[in-house]
């Protein structure tokens, strides 16, 4: 079998990434959100997510924080799927019988592979909604993904909410702003025409019982969040871009990019969103 790697591409090892990631500005005692894609980088990189995760660790140090969704979307209410959407048929029996949201074992839904391995890693730890939690690991991780709302789950109190709190940074690496999730926590503080309560659901345990839980958050949407960070980047030059084994790698404070982001959304966002 032909090897799909050529000498000419890019070999990464654990030290070289740690490199990468100082040069792009990451440093010890950082609060960082990172959103990533294995599949982005070219070439190979020896330890595959391992040792992208071992050198942003490196760096950070445990004075640091390193943080990551860790969001298992399909323990929610059918009825609300589209990416894909299931018979109607299917919705009482999957209500009935979706196991309990459990932050041990319970793997992440789209998330990437760096994401699902990060869950992992010795003492990190995973906020408690069903849905959409965050795992963290270093000195402000309790902090972090301590009594994360059931509701509003964007909103106050949420991990988003706590990054912005300590002034912290959002990394895209081998993403775009579509994945940033911090643009969530403006859409809590924005107004626009449209903006509207949504109902879910979740199966989670109580008392050692499964139970499912009804929740109210924001009808939020992703639709607009590249356009948002492509003004944000023009009319700042507040976001350092950059490349690493030839995936797209983008790095800026949390804070001021949600500030934007919620003028963006009172001024553009339209009466009704569809996600």
């Amino acid at each position: 079998m032909q090897s799909p790697y050529s000498e000419s591409d890019p070999l990464m090892t654990t030290s070289a990434l740690k490199a990468d990631f100082e040069r792009i500005g990451l440093r010890p005692g950082q609060t960082v959100i990172m959103h990533s894609a294995m599949s982005a980088f070219r070439g190979y990189i020896i330890g595959g997510p391992v040792a992208v995760i071992d050198a942003l660790l490196q760096v950070l140090t445990p004075a640091g924080t390193l943080v990551m969704p860790s969001f298992s979307s399909d323990n929610s209410d059918p009825a609300l799927w589209k990416n894909p959407p299931v018979p109607e048929a299917w919705w009482e029996p999957i209500r009935a019988e979706w196991p309990p949201f459990r932050p041990e074992i319970t793997p992440t839904r789209q998330m990437g592979l760096i994401a699902e391995c990060f869950r992992k890693y010795p003492d990190v730890q995973r906020s408690s909604h069903p849905a959409c939690s965050f795992a963290a690991w270093g000195r402000n991780a309790a902090y972090v993904t301590a009594d994360q709302p059931l509701d509003n789950y964007f909103g106050a109190g949420s991990p988003l909410d706590k990054i912005y709190t300590l002034d912290g940074y959002v990394l895209l690496l081998g993403v775009g702003h579509g994945n940033n999730t911090s643009l969530h926590r403006a859409e809590y503080h924005a107004q626009w025409a449209g903006k509207a309560p949504e109902i879910n659901s979740s199966a989670i345990l109580r008392e050692g019982q499964r139970v499912r839980v009804t929740y109210q958050d924001e009808s939020v949407s992703d639709n607009d969040f590249p356009a948002i960070g492509a003004a944000y980047e023009a009319q700042t030059g507040a976001v350092t871009i950059d490349q690493i084994a030839e995936a797209p790698v983008r790095f800026m404070r949390q804070r001021p990019l949600v500030d934007f982001a919620v003028q963006w959304m009172n001024a553009h966002r339209p009466a009704s969103l569809v996600d």
